[in-house]
């Protein structure tokens, strides 16, 4: 049994699935290391009218490092601007009525800290993609692991190296196909057949 350590990424993307599904494998989320800036921990990309679009969950500056300590800020209502991007983007999407209900509960609650609201979203998630995967944590930081080390794996600052098979995007025809997005435009776009389409991609 293969063991992979996984950040935990805001609406995770594509890629970041196609590692946690993978047959044969314990995953691992990575819950103790110091908070990295410009990451997916707190921005997901989201295929919008007008393109790719960066949705970034604002964090508060409080002086503590570590990611399970870091706290959301509120100051704006980012969770309502979040929700009506995904709306304007996906609403005339094959499947996003089927899912509205069930995907708006991610932006009904105020979590403290930003590891605790990624979580319930991935549970969430999850729960629409029909995945029953028992979720593990390590229980403190270590630089140097035996297992497959994919937390530094993901950059929100270069394009991903995978190259997935396009599947039906609703504005492709303005824009063309965009890589690795976040899940919820292959699940709007694509409904129950995601996760066929996650488990091909592995």
């Amino acid at each position: 049994m293969n063991i992979q350590l996984l950040p935990l990424f805001y609406l995770p993307n594509i890629s970041w699935f196609s590692e946690f599904l993978k047959k044969d494998s314990e995953v691992i989320l990575e819950k103790f290391e110091n908070f990295p800036k410009q990451t997916f921990r707190n921005r997901t990309n989201i295929y919008g009218a007008n393109g790719k679009l960066s949705l970034v969950i604002p964090i508060n500056h409080t002086g503590k490092r570590l990611y399970k300590e870091t706290e959301i800020s509120y100051a704006e209502n980012w969770q309502k601007q979040h929700w009506k991007s995904i709306k304007n983007a996906y609403q005339s999407s094959p499947y996003f009525e089927f899912y509205e209900d069930r995907f708006a509960k991610i932006y009904e609650n105020q979590e403290q800290y930003l590891f605790d609201f990624n979580l319930k979203a991935l549970e969430i998630l999850l729960n629409l993609l029909k995945i029953d995967q028992n979720i593990q944590f390590t229980e403190k930081y270590e630089a140097e692991t035996s297992a497959l080390d994919l937390r530094q794996e993901f950059s929100a600052k270069k394009e991903s190296k995978k190259n997935f098979e396009n599947y039906y995007q609703i504005f492709s025809e303005k824009y063309g196909f965009i890589y690795d997005l976040s899940v919820c435009d292959l699940l709007f776009n694509l409904g129950p057949e995601s996760l066929i389409y996650l488990r091909k991609s592995i």
